[in-house]
């Protein structure tokens, strides 16, 4: 299959590049790097200080947003003979979980999930929880590097008490990588862009709203393909108004990559069972 033949696609995480851009080119296209992911800055003092508000408290709801999240607490917890505590604290309370490599991450250390996003949304996740029970529980909501107002004023309104877990923070990519990148975008240049993680999405469209050219930008993506690894990554797309998107069923970089393929292969109007729009 050679779905990609004549396509250029854009490159925007920093993970398993090369292995993308190969398959980028067996699949008969060029893959361009534009890495949009920015750095991750996690100090391990104030990561510590994060897992004292986590195990400060018994909480009745510890919701998890990443896996880098979850396993940035976790080492702290190892570093600081805390583990026992820490997965203890986890046991104890209902866990709602967001993000395929959150689950495969609380998994792997033997913590399973009460609530899972059944569609990749925030609102799935509350209705989850609130079907076993939110009302005047105490909650502990660990943040994906940056504040979340909307979603903690909603679970404040719920629940009778919400505590801010942030143990990373994003740093901005290069301003220079961003122009180019919605320069092509907004003048057709690429023909699909990747996005594997909220971050990515939402530095593009913070950069292009400082350049007061969001509404272009959500117009060129009906002729410029967004693609998600995943259903979060999706959601945050279609958040910014992006209703297009193609995503595949099974959340893998490697997928994303045929699902672009078979979308282009096929045509806009006879995407593939395996590409979600």
């Amino acid at each position: 299959m050679e779905g990609l033949h004549g396509k250029t696609v854009v490159l925007t995480g920093t993970r398993k590049t090369e292995e993308l851009r190969t398959l980028v080119e067996k699949l008969g296209g060029t893959a361009v790097l534009r890495p949009l992911q920015g750095v991750v800055k996690a100090d391990p003092d104030h990561v510590r200080g994060e897992l004292q508000k986590l195990l400060g408290q018994p909480f009745d709801w510890m919701i998890f947003t990443t896996g880098i999240g979850v396993e940035l607490l976790h080492q702290s917890a190892q570093s600081s003979h805390q583990e026992t505590q820490f997965l203890a604290a986890l046991r104890q309370a209902h866990i709602a979980v967001r993000g395929y490599k959150t689950a495969r991450y609380l998994k792997s250390i033997g913590i399973d999930a009460t609530v899972r996003d059944e569609d990749g949304t925030t609102a799935s996740l509350l209705t989850g929880m609130e079907r076993t029970g939110l009302s005047n529980k105490t909650v502990a909501l660990q943040l994906h590097g940056e504040p979340a107002p909307e979603l903690v004023d909603v679970l404040r309104y719920r629940a009778s008490y919400v505590a801010e877990i942030m143990p990373y923070r994003h740093v901005p990519p290069e301003t220079a990588t961003l122009e180019v990148l919605l320069r092509e975008i907004l003048e057709a240049k690429v023909d699909a862009v990747t996005f594997t993680s909220t971050p990515q999405v939402r530095f593009l469209m913070e950069y292009a709203r400082s350049r007061q050219c969001k509404d272009a930008l959500v117009a060129a993506f009906s002729r410029v393909i967004p693609v998600a690894v995943g259903k979060v990554t999706a959601e945050a797309l279609r958040t910014e108004g992006i209703t297009q998107v193609v995503w595949p069923k099974e959340e893998r970089m490697g997928s994303m990559m045929i699902a672009l393929a078979r979308y282009f292969a096929e045509g806009d109007a006879n995407a593939t069972k395996e590409a979600r729009m």
